[in-house]
C-alpha cells in the first residue's frame, strides 16, 4: 500500500512511479526510500558532530526526497549556538579573505538564495534548461514586492538561508505570495517555515531586521512580533496562510490543522517558534581581519545588548524564540552589491 507520507523525488518521480519501482524490485517502501536517499546522495541522518554544528536540530530524512533538499554550498560560518541565553542565540559570519570581510561573496551567497526564497517547491525542479529563467523570475518576483521597496529582502533571505542550512526547516509557502487583492504584500510574518523534530512538526515563524544598529533592529523586531502576536492578527494570519500550505510536504494535514480556524491558537503556540534574525552592522566584524576567540567573544558582547532588548519586553516568556543575529562589515555596502546583482537578472 502507498504510505499516507506525500512526496515527489527530487528529480519528479512521483508515488506512481515509486510503486513501480519497488514492485519491479519486490521490495519494501522503506527499502526503496532509503534505496533513493543513498543513491541519490541524501543524507537521511546526521552525526552527532553534524547535529552540534546545527545547534542540535537534526533535519528530518523524509525531507531527503524534496526539490528543498538541494541546497546552495555552505558559505556562512557558526560562530555559536547558544541555548542557555535568554533568548537562545546564534551568531553566524560570511568571514574574511585577505584581512577584508566578506561583503561580495556574501551578496553572492543572498542571490543563490533568491530561488529557494521565492520560488513555488514545484517551480524548484530545476535544470540546465531553465535555470536562467527561474533565477530571473525569482528576482522578479522580489523586485516588485512591498519589501524591496522597504531594502527588507536582505534580511529575509539572511534570515530564510539561515534557518535552511543550519536548523534544517522547509518553506511551507513563499513570503512573496501573500498579495491582496490590491498586489501589496500583507502584513504577514517575514518566514514561515516547518521543521520536523521527533515530537512532531514545529512551524517557525520569523521575524527579519536589516539595520544598521543590531539594538534598534532588536527594538522592531519586538514591536513587529508583539504586534503578530495579537489575536486577532494570528486569526487573520491563519486564514492567509492554511491554503498555502503545500500538500507536498510531510504531514501535510497536520500543519494545515494547525492553521485552521477552529483550532486553539494555544496549539499553535505550542508548536511555533519564532526566529528573529538582525542582520547589523558590527564594530567587531569591521575592526578585525579573522574568525578567532576575539572576535567570538567580541560578537557575544553585541549580541547580549540585543538580547537584553528582547528579554525586556517579556516575549520569552511567551513564546519559545531563538535569536539569529548575522554581523556586517558595512550594511550599505553589502545592500549596493546585492541590488546590483539582482538588477542584473531584472528582466
Amino acid at each position: 500500500m502507498v504510505p499516507a507520507l506525500s512526496f515527489r523525488t527530487s528529480f519528479g518521480m512521483d508515488h506512481a512511479g515509486l510503486d513501480c519501482v519497488r514492485r519491479s524490485r519486490g521490495c519494501s517502501w522503506l527499502r526503496i526510500e532509503n534505496w533513493f536517499a543513498i543513491a541519490f546522495g541524501s543524507r537521511t541522518s546526521q552525526s552527532a558532530a553534524e547535529q552540534r554544528r546545527r545547534g542540535g536540530f537534526k533535519i528530518d530524512a523524509r525531507c531527503s526526497l524534496s526539490p528543498y533538499a538541494t541546497k546552495p554550498a555552505r558559505l556562512l560560518t557558526q560562530i555559536s549556538y547558544q541555548a542557555g541565553t535568554i533568548p537562545p542565540s546564534a551568531i553566524y559570519c560570511a568571514g574574511f579573505e585577505l584581512a577584508i570581510w566578506r561583503c561580495d561573496a556574501l551578496a553572492d551567497h543572498l542571490i543563490e538564495w533568491i530561488a529557494d526564497y521565492a520560488l513555488h517547491e514545484d517551480e524548484l525542479r530545476v535544470h540546465h534548461g531553465n535555470m536562467y529563467v527561474r533565477l530571473k523570475e525569482a528576482a522578479a518576483r522580489i523586485y516588485s514586492s512591498e519589501i524591496y521597496a522597504r531594502r527588507g529582502e536582505i534580511g529575509e533571505i539572511a534570515l530564510h538561508a539561515i534557518c535552511r542550512e543550519f536548523f534544517g526547516t522547509i518553506p511551507f509557502a513563499p513570503r512573496v505570495f501573500y498579495l491582496t487583492s490590491s498586489n501589496d504584500v500583507v502584513k504577514s510574518f517575514d518566514m514561515v517555515h516547518v521543521r520536523y523534530p521527533e515530537s512532531g512538526p514545529e512551524l517557525w515563524l520569523g521575524e527579519a531586521k536589516f539595520y544598521k544598529d543590531g539594538v534598534d533592529g532588536a527594538r522592531a523586531a519586538v514591536k513587529s512580533l508583539t504586534d503578530h502576536l495579537d489575536k486577532g492578527f494570528l486569526q487573520n494570519e491563519k486564514l492567509i496562510l492554511g491554503p498555502q500550505v503545500s500538500k507536498n510536504i510531510p504531514e501535510y494535514q497536520r500543519i494545515r490543522d494547525l492553521l485552521s480556524v477552529q483550532t486553539s491558537l494555544d496549539e499553535l503556540f505550542k508548536t511555533a517558534i519564532f526566529p528573529i534574525g538582525i542582520a547589523s552592522e558590527s564594530a567587531a566584524t569591521s575592526s578585525t581581519t579573522s574568525i578567532c576567540e576575539e572576535y567570538a567573544s567580541a560578537l557575544h558582547l553585541e549580541v547580549a545588548e540585543m538580547s537584553k532588548v528582547i528579554a525586556a519586553s517579556g516575549l520569552p516568556q511567551k513564546v519559545r524564540l531563538v535569536l539569529i543575529h548575522l554581523p556586517l562589515g558595512s550594511k550599505q555596502k553589502v545592500a549596493d552589491a546585492f541590488d546590483a546583482r539582482l538588477k542584473g537578472l531584472k528582466p
